[in-house]
């Protein structure tokens, strides 16, 4: 009787699994990667924002890794995941219920013939049940199923990952944008300041005749230049530090300063292979999850040609009156089986496996698609940190030649040889400069945050613990 029973319990695991098994696609990845340095470091694990040198980062990275609300979300879809898969699994298990009902009847007649009187009482009848029942998965519907839903969650997970990876960089990139907005509203104020003791004088030295009104007039364009970039630059600021707090899960307000954007050090640049994107990068590993799950719907489709079974089986108590439902030696048992199997369909089954072998096809491609982008972030960022680099280098050396030409300027103006025409040229060359070479260096600090966040790696899983 045992071995009967041990048989019949091991059929769902022993059964076959309709459709294919799934493989990773092969995929073509370059050696290395276009634009890489020579001098990168393996530090693709490593918490890469210490790098900055910045304790404010530091502790911003961290407030938005506890407080933002779309890690929160992303941790939320993440136990949705899990219930729904909670739920596909559930019927490898045998399905146990209960039931009660009570009645209570009284005929009057047979037919059109009236009952004595003594068969005419009313009648009361109980019962108490508890049942079972259990869908033997021999073709592996539901273990395709549960495969599927388990592979869509672990891409729920992979999300909530890649929306990790996506806050620190925006919070790292945004600081630097603000910290390079804040360097350029002092130049704008300090040239603004310096432009305006030159108005002063020269409307002093106008009133005793020693300036002409032109020359006065071209110191007050420099000057209104200068002032007139404040305000677009402190409403930028204004906006960074919203955008700031929104990440860090506050409400719009000021943003607590450390490090200024020349004091900021270089993160240096992380090695990695472009194979190994495919294990770094939750996109990519999301993308494939959602591969595996579109592959074992495949199976679920296919099962759905063969006959499903099922075992069913109650027992409970009967009896005329309730105080005796418990008591009273009626009892009632049942057991049963059923095997339901397609004929005909009109091209239903058919249509739902070719279904998922589209969907299948379609989120492969998407795979490969997202490995494609994944290297091209890398190479994109690669290539922009190298030439940022030799950019900034230039600028500086704009901005040195374009002061040292404006004092020269200034002095031969004051001297008398050139007019004020020539110092109007220099300085307009070197406010410009000067915001430039700011932007240039933010760019750079952007840029490599770009990589970081381009190579994936465990740093994810060190910025991970700080979201609990």
């Amino acid at each position: 009787m045992r071995r009967p029973l041990v048989a019949l319990l091991a059929l769902p695991l022993a059964g076959c699994l309709m459709g294919p098994n799934y493989q990773r696609p092969v995929v073509e990845a370059p050696p290395a990667f276009r634009f890489e340095m020579a001098e990168a470091q393996d530090a693709a694990n490593t918490a890469w924002w210490e790098q900055f040198q910045d304790p404010v980062l530091e502790r911003l990275i961290a407030e938005a890794l506890a407080h933002n609300l779309n890690v929160a979300i992303a941790a939320a879809n993440v136990e949705q995941a899990a219930a729904v898969l909670t739920q596909a699994r559930s019927p490898l298990y045998p399905q146990v219920d209960y039931g009660a009902e009570g009645s209570r009847s009284k005929p009057t007649e047979v037919g059109t013939v009236p009952l004595p009187s003594r068969f005419a009482d009313a009648r009361s009848s109980y019962q108490v049940l508890a049942g079972a029942s259990w869908e033997i998965d021999l073709w592996g519907r539901i273990r395709r199923l549960s495969e599927s839903a388990r592979a869509q969650m672990l891409a729920t997970e992979e999300a909530r990952r890649g929306v990790v990876l996506s806050l620190v960089s925006s919070v790292a990139s945004g600081y630097v944008q603000l910290r390079a907005l804040d360097e350029q509203l002092v130049i704008a104020k300090r040239t603004r300041d310096a432009y305006a003791e030159s108005v002063r004088l020269f409307e002093l030295q106008h009133k005793y005749g020693l300036k002409s009104r032109m020359t006065v007039e071209q110191a007050r364009t420099q000057y209104e230049t200068a002032a007139a970039a404040i305000p677009q630059i402190e409403t930028q600021i204004a906006q960074a530090e919203n955008a700031l707090s929104i990440l860090l899960g506050r409400n719009p307000g000021p943003i607590e300063r450390g490090r200024s954007i020349d004091e900021l050090a270089l993160p240096t640049i992380p090695a990695g292979i472009p194979s190994e994107l495919l294990d770094r990068r939750p996109d990519i590993l999301q993308a494939e999850q959602n591969l595996v799950a579109a592959n074992a719907q495949i199976g679920a489709a296919k099962a759905l040609y063969f006959p499903s079974i099922s075992l069913t089986g109650a027992f409970g108590q009967a009896s005329a009156a309730l105080q005796d439902l418990f008591t009273g030696p009626a009892r009632v048992w049942s057991y049963g089986g059923s095997i339901v199997g397609p004929i005909f369909t009109g091209g239903a089954i058919s249509g739902q496996v070719r279904q998922a072998e589209s969907l299948q096809q379609a989120v492969e491609l998407g795979y490969r698609s997202a490995i494609q982008s994944a290297f091209a972030d890398v190479d994109d960022a690669l290539i922009a940190r190298q030439k940022l680099v030799e950019q900034l280098q230039a600028q500086e050396r704009l901005v040195a030649a374009s002061r040292e030409y404006a004092r020269l300027a200034r002095l031969q103006f004051d001297g008398g040889v050139t007019p004020y025409v020539t110092v109007l040229q220099a300085e307009q060359q070197l406010f410009p400069a000067e915001l430039n070479r700011v932007q240039i260096r933010s760019s750079l600090l952007a840029a490599s945050v770009r990589i970081y966040a381009a190579m994936g790696g465990g740093w994810v899983a060190r910025a991970d613990e700080l979201t609990k």
